[in-house]
């Protein structure tokens, strides 16, 4: 029986455009308060486009949010589930009246991230107070903890990858995640828990050399961000076959449509380079019981499993941990 004081589910992510006369608001609301260059923006617009406007993020949590429901419904507890986002709609305030509404007064958040940084952790429990205070009588939102080193992202993970080396048996191995300023992964432990995840993964599938890298800087020019970024890996292995392994995202969402199986595969043609690219975790079965499993955790039950050297990671965050990368006025 599910914990009386848990009454539903809330997967929060971060949102994106449904067609193109979307994507210029839903990019200004992504970078509100953030000195990116206009152009930068309408350079990022053109990946949207060139879908048609639509974001692949939607659609996918969609499937996410079916399979979580009905594995909820088979094995329990058999709590209703919510989705908000940061961006774009459906808003998270927006859900939290609706949850309100609905008489739910307490639920565990999922938000759509494995690693502990600003934009992927900090960010996530930050909107979550701000929505709460947009909402009368808002229910209390509870957030599920980073789960990089959980064995149910690294099953799921080591069969993406297993299944791309079997494609390409002889290819060099790069794994690739999101980069974030040097500034903000400096405050969190988001290159160590990476680095920590692809070991874990490489292991299971018995490739012990591999290499971590990193792709979609967005920045301002003179922001140092993490490095290198997967076009200069490329270009250091030209001649080989290579599987692309996008360890850092969830979902085949518009950084892996566009930066990975578009640009990337475009650099790779240009240099004769075999890529295959593993797909993304998504819905693999592994993934959506480590969900259930997670809830069930936070409900004193189910036990706290992790692999590796770091065990589990906290529920709740040290008022220090992940700050907001640092800005300049030069920036």
């Amino acid at each position: 029986m599910p914990d009386p004081t848990y009454d539903s589910v809330l997967v929060l992510s971060f949102g994106g455009p449904e067609n193109e006369s979307e994507v210029i608001p839903f990019l200004e609301n992504v970078l509100r308060g953030r000195n990116v260059p206009r152009e930068r923006m309408l350079e990022v617009a053109e990946h949207y486009y060139h879908f048609g406007g639509k974001s692949p993020i939607n659609d996918q949590n969609r499937e996410l949010i079916r399979a979580l429901q009905e594995e909820l419904r088979r094995e329990g507890p058999d709590l209703p589930v919510y989705w908000g986002n940061r961006n774009w709609h459906p808003l998270l305030a927006g859900t939290l009246r609706q949850m309100r509404d609905d008489g739910r007064r307490r639920a565990v958040a999922f938000a759509t991230s494995a690693f502990s940084s600003y934009s992927g952790c900090r960010q996530y429990r930050d909107d979550i107070v701000c929505a709460r205070a947009e909402v009368d009588d808002a229910p209390e939102i509870d957030k599920l903890r980073i789960f990089y080193n959980h064995p149910g992202f690294i099953e799921a993970m080591s069969d993406r990858v297993r299944h791309a080396l079997t494609q390409l048996p002889a290819a060099q191995l790069l794994y690739t995640a999101h980069s974030v300023p040097l500034s903000m992964a400096r405050g969190s432990q988001y290159v160590e828990q990476l680095n920590e995840s692809c070991r874990l993964v490489s292991e299971r599938v018995n490739r012990p050399e591999w290499r971590l890298v990193y792709q979609s800087r967005s920045g301002p020019p003179g922001q140092p961000w993490l490095e290198p970024d997967i076009g200069e890996a490329l270009r250091e292995i030209q001649g080989s076959d290579v599987v692309i392994a996008p360890i850092g995202f969830l979902s085949d969402h518009m950084e892996v449509a566009y930066d990975l199986d578009t640009e990337a595969r475009q650099l790779c043609d240009e240099l004769g380079i075999r890529m295959v690219r593993a797909r993304t975790v998504g819905v693999h079965p592994s993934m959506i019981a480590m969900i259930r499993e997670l809830i069930l955790e936070r409900m004193g039950l189910a036990q706290r499993r992790t692999l590796g050297k770091y065990g589990p990671a906290s529920d709740d965050c040290a008022a220090d941990c992940c700050p907001a990368p640092a800005r300049s006025a030069r920036q």
